[in-house]
Order: structure tokens, then sequence, then C-alpha cells
């Protein structure tokens, strides 16, 4: 391999990481790898999901991690996976939670 074939494959590969989504993006801009519940959400409501890990934002220890000991202190928690045991669907996979529906209208 040559130097100006090194360079170019370089460079191709620096532009492709510049260009790499970041996972960091607006409600707005279309393009989404997990929504969150919008703050005052009705918990249990549709509109009260965690997308990114398939549960209620409102139990979601994964993102609020004051929630855990609450689980933990009712003795809901599954210590190998650190999610409750409620939600652990790799011990459980009845435990897989689904979103509930969307409300007529919105």
């Amino acid at each position: 391999m040559n130097l100006s074939t090194l360079s170019l494959s370089l460079l191709c590969a620096a532009a492709l990481v510049l260009c790499a989504c970041s996972k960091e993006h607006s409600a707005t801009d279309g393009h989404d790898h997990g929504a969150h519940a919008q703050p005052g959400a009705t918990p249990g409501s549709y509109d009260d999901w965690c997308a990114e890990h398939e549960v209620p934002e409102s139990k979601c220890t994964r993102c609020d991690s004051s929630l855990v000991a609450a689980f933990k202190a009712t003795g809901d928690w599954c210590a190998e996976h650190g999610v409750p045991e409620s939600q652990c669907v790799q011990c459980d996979p009845k435990h897989k939670m689904t979103r509930p529906p969307k409300p007529a209208g919105k």
C-alpha cells in the first residue's frame, strides 16, 4: 500500500468517525435512540415510557438511580443484573413490559 492510498484511507476513516451518529439529539431533530418521558408525564400512562429500557420512565432505575433504594427496600432487586427483579427479563422473560396504549386523538 503506497502513502497516498494510506492517506486517503485514513482520511475516509476520519470522515466516517466525525459524521457518525453521536446519540446526542434534540427532541425535534427526528433522530432518537430511545425517547424518554417528558417531565410531568402521568405515571403509568402512554407518555410515561422509557423507550431505551422498555419500562415506565417513572420506574426506570437505569435512568434515575434515585429509584434504586426504594426497589431494594421492598426486596424487589436483582443484584445479578442491576435492575428491579420485577423488570428483570434476563431472569424471567415474562417480566417484559409493554407500553400502555396511546390514547385516542394523540
